[in-house]
């Protein structure tokens, strides 16, 4: 049954999601442009929010968990598990209260209507993967922006999705930068699960009647580690949780 009401329920989900994207492009703009970017991040909150809840249609369960131990009054870098797009609506809805901003491949900031204006105007780090220099440049820019501020920036150290939902290994340098530029941050796991079983055949079907969770693990304090020694604790953290 779960079989047929994937085939039933994923072009209404898809269209659903499409719609929000290109409808919440022109939002974006008219509330950056007519009230300040205060207004657009609320436009952005609303936009995730209602991502999120999309995959209600898809008859998916969702809970978020540990968002009691975020951190108040400091920068977050928050590190995550990478399994879809949907990952990154769960993020920004999680953690909306430290406006967050993404390291993402510059290819993202063009012609995506909603995604790409947020990227940009977000201040985002995006970068060019074939340039190491421009990406380090862009990726401490961000670290100095959310120390200045108390935001919070997302790394995936797995580079690119898993679409297996094994943890791939992580990636030191993106992290390494991010700390050197805010020294005053914690290190904050967040473990999403599910989505790849969501995705188990591709995009169509979805996989109808789905678990997922975001969950929010126990911050790390990055003056009590190493680097490598902090990205080792969080993939064996993120794996932890979700085996």
């Amino acid at each position: 049954m779960n079989n047929i009401l994937g085939y039933l329920f994923s072009p209404i989900f898809h269209f659903y999601t499409v719609f929000l994207i290109v409808f919440f492009y022109p939002v974006q703009v008219v509330a950056l442009h007519g009230f300040g970017d205060h207004a657009r991040r609320r436009s952005v909150d609303l936009l995730n929010v209602l991502l999120v809840k999309g995959l209600y249609i898809m008859g998916a369960s969702i809970r978020f968990e540990g968002l009691e131990k975020l951190p108040k009054d400091r920068p977050v870098v928050i590190v995550s598990n990478h399994q879809s797009m949907y990952d990154i609506p769960a993020v920004g809805w999680a953690f909306r209260k430290y406006y967050p901003k993404f390291i993402s491949k510059i290819e993202l900031s063009r012609n995506l209507f909603s995604i790409s204006y947020n990227l940009k105007h977000g201040k985002s780090a995006l970068i060019d993967r074939r340039n190491g220099s421009q990406a380090v440049k862009e990726i401490f820019k961000l670290g100095r922006l959310i120390e200045k501020n108390n935001y919070a920036a997302c790394i995936f150290p797995e580079g690119t999705r898993s679409v297996t939902g094994h943890v791939k290994p992580f990636k030191t340098a993106g992290i390494q930068t991010l700390l050197r530029a805010t020294p005053s941050s914690v290190v904050v796991p967040f473990v999403i699960s599910g989505h790849n079983r969501l995705l188990k055949k591709g995009n169509f079907p979805l996989q109808f009647g789905q678990k997922i969770k975001y969950e929010v693990l126990d911050p790390i304090e990055p003056k009590d580690y190493t680097t490598e020694e902090i990205v080792a604790l969080l993939q064996e953290k993120i794996e932890k949780s979700l085996s």
